[in-house]
């Protein structure tokens, strides 16, 4: 299964926090407790499907072969037709008998903490409902489920809701329960950034719109949609997210998120050392201790002497040392520096942007080897350049070195 995996905004976010977790809920399918706030963030995105699901009126989607499905209904553009004309939606008696009937009690700490969340999820269904009526959107899908292939990657999503514009596009809104949001996590949102992904896979119309509709404020928060540039890292992120999956790499990534981790019992970070063993495992990180410290300390003696060294070879013009077993040899390394502040600009004024592709001092030693550039070019990109030299030791057995 974990080959062919099919990432979610959710699972891919899930492999990012901890690969390991990954493996127990999507891999293993290992149940997580519930959790207050997930339930109701459930049971309001089902009475909001349920109220605006009478007003939609069904776009066509995509076939395998690119045509356009036919639908039996879409929304005329007649100036006799009205905006938002149709079905109204359901009263809000029956809205709230439905949140009744909906309700879950999972996952609330207290009966105190579960009655302010219901009243929260009441009183923002009832103002939502009245801001549905005075102004109805014109959905094509709700709580739709899309999967389409981003590049090779097999991708998936439920889209809350799918706006038709009135210039004719498409704007995907997603519900937030959330106590704040602002613009900036609508503009920045991976998540609506899959969705528009997911929306242009399996629909010929535009999207015009990136919409996180929050609802304790009844605020809508519009992006733009994304450009190739801006939806690139995150296709990079998603493809080294379905590698890792592929590969089964599922180390465990320890951080703050795994106070709130349910698997903490099974993961190889917290689990309990048996009984049995623990004085021998005790004395072997006790001993791995004082081996580190003595490796630091070797390590501080090796510097001072390897330089100590240095300077008597130095002084007495020697490169090889003997000792009474071996005899320490005096090595060099070279290596150049080039300022690309100073390297890109010769070379785009000389030879056009794009030659120097890339940005150590190995892609310029490269161009100062390339005989299509004029001689005086590399002349003046090889005096721009910085020598440095570092000295190192090696040992040598004495027996074999010679007399």
């Amino acid at each position: 299964m974990a080959a062919g995996a099919t990432l979610s905004y959710s699972s891919y976010r899930t492999y990012l926090e901890c690969p390991l977790r990954w493996k127990y809920l999507y891999l293993e399918r290992r149940p997580e407790l519930p959790r207050g706030y997930f339930t109701f963030g459930r049971v309001v995105h089902s009475v909001l499907e349920e109220l605006l699901r009478p007003l939609v009126v069904p776009l066509a989607r995509k076939r395998d072969g690119g045509e356009a499905q036919t639908t039996l209904h879409r929304w005329s553009d007649a100036p006799e037709a009205g905006v938002g004309a149709g079905p109204a939606p359901i009263s809000e008696e029956a809205m709230l008998a439905l949140y009744d009937r909906a309700w879950n009690s999972e996952g609330y700490t207290s009966p105190e903490e579960e009655e302010r969340y219901r009243s929260l999820g009441r009183d923002l269904l009832t103002r939502y409902r009245a801001r549905l009526a005075r102004d109805p959107p014109r959905p094509v899908a709700v709580e739709e489920h899309l999967e389409t292939r981003w590049d090779g990657i097999p991708v998936h999503g439920y889209i809350d809701r799918l706006d038709r514009t009135p210039a004719g596009g498409l704007e995907i809104v997603d519900y937030k329960t959330s106590r704040e949001l602002s613009l900036e996590e609508a503009v920045s949102s991976d998540q609506l950034s899959l969705y528009q992904v997911l929306v242009e896979g399996n629909y010929r119309e535009p999207v015009e719109r990136l919409t996180l509709l929050h609802l304790r404020s009844l605020t809508p928060h519009q992006a733009r949609p994304r450009g190739p540039r801006v939806l690139e890292p995150l296709h990079q992120r998603m493809g080294e997210v379905a590698d890792g999956i592929r590969e089964q790499a599922f180390e465990p990534t320890p951080g703050r998120h795994c106070a709130r981790c349910d698997f903490r019992e099974i993961c190889p970070e917290f689990r309990e050392i048996p009984a049995a063993d623990g004085p021998r495992l005790a004395s072997l990180v006790d001993r791995f201790g004082a081996l580190r410290d003595e490796e630091r300390r070797l390590e501080g003696e090796l510097a001072r002497t390897a330089a100590e060294l240095h300077q008597a070879a130095e002084q007495l013009g020697l490169h090889r040392v003997p000792g009474s077993h071996a005899v320490a040899v005096r090595r060099k390394e070279v290596s150049w520096q080039y300022p690309l502040e100073a390297v890109r600009p010769l070379v785009e004024r000389a030879a056009g942007p794009g030659r120097l592709t890339g940005e150590s001092a190995d892609d310029v030693r490269r161009l100062l080897r390339d005989p299509s550039l004029a001689p005086e070019l590399r002349r003046k990109i090889a005096e721009t350049g910085s020598r440095r030299l570092r000295w190192y030791w090696e040992l040598e057995d004495r027996d074999a070195s010679g007399p």
